[in-house]
């Protein structure tokens, strides 16, 4: 056993022990240890991977997509998403997540079926592996539950077979007082079973059970499905919902350390086997419960930054970036190895609980209440004392910035496109959903038809219906994907955009938002500005610092600096990105 695999075992049992210290197993931690490395197929020609690595840099942008999002008659939408990437964004963005491809029984995917199969309305393996041969391909890992209708589920019900033991259950008298989730739904759901009646633990939904990881098998399951999809050519994985993953009854059953734990495993396990291979965590709770997701660089990644939707929307409908400012100035930078992924629209919606702490309950109620006005429902959650709170916005983006707190106005595209100008500029790597690419607004039709407010941000477009409008420049879909795709291919060409490169916050007012960045190799600096108002603003050079004897461009429009000390007036929702460094991005 050389060196390396000794190192691994090593680590891997005393990840275990930590994880299963208060479980009684069925097998030694040696044993439990092998059947991990035999399913993830690490022999003796492991090698360690390299700590602090950066899998990323500036060219890193990751679509946000269903798989189909964009359909065509006679093909499958695997094949036609594939084309649309190719035809429309071409090598801009590198990078795509596709949301859960396997077949489901609910919440567009997120109730999971059969975690080996691709959902065969969508395509096959091959077709996923087709997508990532072209781009990075990222996947959800839907590891906190699965669906009712699973064969797990099934042989739950029955007693006998793969995942009859699977699944959590607690006692209705059981003390879950502390119990937090996202849902008003009971926690638990009555199941008749070959061995009586069962209480199964649901976090979601009913039909979305939840995993009980105290049984060794289900953590040995979940390794062999993260197998497959390396093989298939994921090298990102999204862990869905992965706070509620580990439960105790009598506690919060969320962000336990059993649950930190059992992802740093996982990381170790994923990391060697293809080192370049990132995990993302999906947990959409307060901001500083979030950040310990990073670990010591030892945990995620990456992970979701949850509180810039909700604080950019705010901004930019209130004309103030206080809390934005606020809020940026107190995040820590992410060490070298981990990266925040930034956002500011998906397949959800605009989460309010990382928001909590951040903005005031005044602030909280307007950008419901402003959402409301553009179309926008609410989801709601029970609270800990019992009490109903907005948990969620489920608005398209574009709607969403509309207007202001005033209502609606004629800055809808500029408001968007400085939301996104903001974004592509921050520390971390950029996530633009399929729709903000396409300006794509509520679908009231979908809504009505599936009840779920949700479905209001999940429009199904006709490719041969959108292909037709995009391809007229004064079409309004056509005006955001030229846009977006302009600032994409200038934002993707700077060093100082790089995920990692050094971030500080400028001081200037509430009306400017800045900040500025540096490259990991200090030659070039970027001060990004933008107007988050709709009155004009001043900016004044000489509060910046541009250093006179550097030549300064900014690289949205072209435009020389002759003077560092003048004054430039921006336009409403116009953003600067003022360097002494181009890069030539042709």
């Amino acid at each position: 056993m050389n060196d390396a695999v000794t190192e691994l075992s090593q680590k891997l049992e005393h990840q275990l022990g930590l994880i299963y210290a208060d479980v009684t197993l069925d097998r030694s931690i040696q044993e439990f240890r092998q059947q991990l490395l035999d399913e993830m197929r690490l022999g003796a020609e492991v090698k360690s991977p390299v700590p602090f690595a950066n899998h990323w840099d500036e060219k890193d942008m990751i679509l946000i997509t269903y798989g189909d999002s964009v359909i065509q008659l006679g093909e499958k939408p695997l094949k036609t998403l594939d084309g649309f990437m190719d035809k429309h964004f071409g090598s801009s963005i590198n990078s795509v997540h596709i949301l859960p491809f396997f077949p489901y029984s609910s919440d567009d995917g997120f109730s999971v079926i059969d975690y080996s199969s691709v959902n065969e309305s969508l395509g096959d393996w091959s077709d996923i592996s087709a997508i990532a041969g072209k781009r990075k391909l990222m996947s959800d890992l839907v590891i906190n539950h699965c669906s009712s209708r699973s064969v797990w589920f099934e042989n739950f019900i029955k007693g006998e077979g793969k995942g009859s033991d699977y699944f959590f259950t607690a006692q209705p008298d059981d003390d879950l007082s502390a119990v937090v989730r996202p849902r008003t739904s009971p926690l638990l759901r009555e199941t008749e079973t070959a061995q009586g009646t069962k209480h199964v633990w649901c976090t979601f939904s009913h039909d979305q059970v939840d995993l009980d990881f105290r049984n060794p098998d289900v953590l040995i399951a979940f390794v062999s499905i993260i197998r497959q999809y390396l093989d298939a050519g994921v090298c990102i994985f999204r862990m869905d919902a992965v706070a509620f993953l580990w439960k105790i009854v009598g506690s919060n059953s969320i962000n336990l350390m059993q649950t930190h734990e059992i992802i740093r495993l996982l990381r170790t396990l994923i990391e060697h086997a293809v080192p370049e291979a990132v995990i993302i965590t999906e947990t959409n709770i307060p901001n500083t419960q979030n950040l310990t997701y990073f670990g010591n660089a030892n945990e995620a990644h990456c992970i979701y930054n949850f509180s810039l939707p909700p604080l950019l929307v705010n901004t930019l409908i209130t004309g103030s970036c206080l809390y934005l400012k606020r809020w940026l100035m107190s995040m820590p930078p992410a060490q070298n190895g981990t990266s925040y992924f930034n956002f500011i629209a998906s397949h959800d919606g605009i989460g309010l609980r990382p928001a909590e702490g951040l903005l005031s309950d005044q602030e909280l109620n307007s950008l419901v209440s402003t959402m409301q006005n553009f179309g926008g429902r609410v989801s709601w959650r029970t609270s800990e004392d019992g009490e109903q709170k907005a948990y969620e916005i489920n608005i398209a983006l574009y709607d969403a910035l509309q207007g202001t707190v005033n209502g609606e106005d004629k800055w809808g595209l500029e408001r968007f496109i400085c939301a996104h100008a903001v974004m592509f500029g921050l520390e971390g790597i950029p996530g633009i959903y399929l729709h903000s690419m396409l300006g794509t607004r509520n679908d009231y039709e979908k809504l009505k038809n599936t009840h779920h407010n949700r479905a209001i941000n999940r429009h199904r477009w006709d490719l041969p219906s959108l292909n037709e409008q995009l391809e007229q420049p004064k079409n309004a879909h056509s005006k955001v994907l030229s846009r977006m795709l302009e600032l994409i291919d200038i934002r993707t060409a700077q060093p100082a955009f790089h995920p990692n490169a050094t971030q500080f916050v400028l001081h200037l007012g509430l009306q400017l938002f800045g900040f500025w960045r540096q490259s990991l190799d200090r030659k070039q600096s970027i001060f990004c500005v933008s107007n988050i108002s709709d009155q004009p603003q001043t900016l004044r050079l000489s509060e910046i610092n541009l250093i006179a004897t550097d030549p300064w461009v900014d690289l949205i429009t072209a435009q020389t600096i002759e003077d560092t000390t003048e004054d430039v007036t921006l336009t409403p929702y116009q953003t600067v990105w003022l360097t002494n460094y181009t890069v030539d991005n042709s």
